[in-house]
């Protein structure tokens, strides 16, 4: 008989704070935290607004004799180790992390401990690309690229006058340790000490509940005890904001310095998502092993479903196919079958919406086909307007802010200064209390992935 799983610990890192709290405190607040961009210069972009992580360093969530690793740390394997490390204060759990400190065994042995990150399309810092790149200039006047990069002078062929060597030499040696996407997981797992199934899911936006899903899966079989799960990501690069304004998904900003009121989830004329950084990090228990030790539980993982759209692409806009409407749709029904619900258990549904408006519409004819009728009458708890689009991670911010609805049986403010249609309930509201027995999340990517979780209460 396949085991519960409740989540026991909350690792949030976003442009809200890092930890549990300031996510929480600041959505019941009603407060975004999405303003000017200062990471990077946006000048180039018609979107310079953003969600920032502020005063955050990866060497003050990582042991004193692990230090020198966050030199080989791109910011989203950083965001990572930072939710990770809040997450198992947050659960009371001791790992390998706590080696330093007298007489504290591990919670678990290192065997039952499984790891499952979502990673994103981690862009390289451009400074350090380019430095090397400046080294693979054309020499050959009679080039045609003479002054200017050469791709074989990247690769094989020295350019003498600048490099002895070719430009991609020129990286620094571990550049590769980087950029890895498998990275985020394999520090947390040498950090604190995870021996058991680990993996990496590499689904854009829906990557954070599929490694959720995963986590499930190994606890239910048997496999772990205790799982990390979730993922992180920083688009605030300036390859990140290129991607999006050449998807059409980056909302113009001009001279506003209000993101949480250009975010409109479902509004058909929004403007567009404004990028961020973050994720987390939820700690997965099975049910016995919890109560065991007396964990605190938020929320039981009750159901779980995939789907992939045939096309293998999420099409946007009012024409897009019927049968790619139903890959999220398939996704929902299969997480409702998991977890022995019908579409009348739910009592609020966690959403993607990112306030973009095709991407939107999309999930919205998802929504309307499982719930029908009863869809005006389901709350929406949506995060974008918070803290922006944060690709891999954000689902696992949608699965924490509805894990803690779920505990305090309340639901956070929702923001929104557009006009959702008359059949969805997004549009603005305060922080008020809800009965809450069980929550479904929702995570489609663009790419065609689609994820769906409910999270339920635990009596």
């Amino acid at each position: 008989m396949a085991r519960d799983v409740f989540i026991t610990g909350i690792g949030s890192v976003s442009a809200l704070g890092v930890g549990v709290q300031p996510l929480w405190e600041g959505m019941c607040a009603g407060r975004s935290s999405l303003g000017p961009l200062t990471l990077l210069d946006p000048s180039g972009f018609s979107s310079k607004l953003g969600g920032e992580v502020k005063n955050f360093a990866a060497k003050d969530y990582v042991p004193k004799s692990y230090r020198k690793a966050v030199k080989v740390m791109a910011r989203d394997i950083e965001l990572a180790v930072g939710a990770a490390k809040v997450a198992v204060d947050d659960a009371g759990l001791v790992t390998r992390s706590h080696a330093d400190t007298p007489d504290r065994s591990p919670s678990y042995e290192a065997s039952r401990m499984g790891c499952h990150i979502g990673a994103g399309l981690i862009a390289a810092e451009t400074l350090e690309l380019a430095a090397a790149q400046a080294t693979a200039v054309s020499d050959d006047p009679a080039d045609a690229a003479a002054g200017g990069f050469s791709l074989r002078n990247w690769g094989t062929v020295s350019t003498p006058a600048l490099s002895p060597k070719g430009g991609m030499d020129n990286l620094p040696p571990l550049w590769m340790l980087k950029y890895l996407p498998n990275m985020l997981a394999c520090h947390v797992t040498i950090i604190h000490g995870c021996e058991g199934p680990s993996n990496t899911i590499t689904c854009a936006e829906a990557s954070s509940l599929l490694s959720l899903g995963e986590s499930r899966r190994v606890i239910e079989r048997g496999d772990a005890d205790v799982c990390f799960s979730g993922g992180a990501e920083s688009k605030l690069s300036l390859m990140g904001l290129m991607r999006a304004e050449f998807t059409g998904r980056l909302a113009p900003t001009g001279e506003a310095t209000d993101g949480g009121a250009i975010v409109r989830p479902f509004d058909p004329d929004a403007p567009g998502t404004l990028l961020a950084e973050g994720g987390g990090i939820l700690i997965l228990e099975a049910e016995p092993a919890a109560r065991a030790r007396g964990a605190r539980a938020y929320a039981r993982l009750s159901g779980f479903g995939a789907a992939q759209s045939p096309t293998g692409y999420l099409p946007t806009g009012p024409e897009a196919p019927e049968a790619e409407d139903q890959a999220l749709q398939l996704a929902i029904e299969a997480a409702l079958r998991d977890a022995g619900l019908s579409p009348g258990d739910i009592d609020a549904i966690a959403s993607h919406a990112l306030g973009w408006a095709d991407h939107d519409a999309t999930e919205l004819r998802a929504l309307s086909a499982v719930f029908g009728a009863r869809l005006p009458d389901i709350e929406i708890l949506t995060t974008a307007p918070f803290v922006g689009d944060m690709g891999a991670g954000h689902g696992a911010v949608q699965a924490a802010a509805a894990a803690l609805a779920v505990f305090h049986q309340t639901l956070p403010a929702r923001l929104n200064a557009g006009r959702p249609p008359a059949r969805v309930r997004a549009g603005a509201a305060p922080t008020r209390p809800a009965t809450l027995r069980h929550v479904l999340v929702v995570s489609a990517s663009i790419g065609g992935q689609n994820s769906a979780a409910i999270l339920s209460r635990i009596t």
